[in-house]
């Protein structure tokens, strides 16, 4: 009887142990579901398209298909995606600026730029292959239609001495490549936090097939082209 009793409490105490093994075990999964569930972070998703999108489906593309009598609406020149380059030359002096360009950038374009650096020694400007000179960022879809509505209807203006944007930095393919000399017209930078006065390149690559094509699309979606003098002024 005396073993009987011994093997009977041994099975309660190996069911205690299992008991409390499964309860711990069921705690822990309970501690992981909410990380699990969690996953990565949703996308936002826009109620509706950018608004300078908008007006280039709804009034630039039978505009244009009017103007240069194409066949079809597909044949239309398009957007395809907007670079932003600011060199910043000095930064082999002064490694903080790369920094300062990275936030600066980050802020005009919505978007986490990418570090430049020189792919080979020039010793007449002793630069070495590796060092950072620049900070650049490509924007495509929205962020892109974003930048190029606050570039054209906001930037541009502040611009001291405005006359217009010139209309030589045709390619010759339809891409336009325009210089900003200073990055304080966009409003997202704040004059008493910057280092220094940056200007940077925005090149604007389009389907267009000439020169004249491309040109007609940023006019109708609002670029101020320079105006030509008249003749004998």
């Amino acid at each position: 009887m005396a073993n009987d009793d011994s093997k009977g409490g041994g099975d309660a105490a190996a069911e205690k142990k299992k008991a409390k093994q499964k309860a711990d075990g069921q705690a822990k999964a309970k501690s992981k579901k909410p990380a699990e569930a969690a996953g990565p972070a949703p996308k936002y998703k826009r109620e509706k398209a950018p608004r300078l999108e908008g007006v280039y489906n709804d009034t630039i593309r039978p505009a244009m298909v009017k103007e240069f009598n194409y066949k079809s609406v597909m044949q239309v020149p398009r957007i395809l995606k907007i670079s932003v380059n600011m060199g910043l030359g000095k930064a082999k002096d002064e490694p903080k600026m790369i920094d300062f360009g990275v936030e600066e950038l980050k802020l005009i374009t919505g978007q986490a730029p990418v570090v430049s650096k020189a792919k080979k020694d020039i010793a007449v400007f002793k630069l070495r292959k590796g060092q950072k000179i620049g900070v650049m960022v490509t924007l495509r879809r929205e962020r892109m239609w974003e930048f190029l509505d606050r570039l054209i209807t906001v930037a541009l203006p502040r611009v001291r001495d405005f006359r217009g944007v010139s209309p030589r930095g045709f390619d010759g393919r339809g891409n336009f490549t325009m210089g900003v000399k200073e990055q304080i017209i966009f409003p997202e930078i704040e004059y008493d936090k910057i280092d220094s006065i940056k200007g940077m390149n925005i090149s604007i690559v389009t389907t267009a097939g000439s020169d004249a094509e491309g040109r007609a699309l940023l006019v109708h979606l609002g670029m101020p082209f320079r105006q030509a003098a008249p003749q004998g002024t």
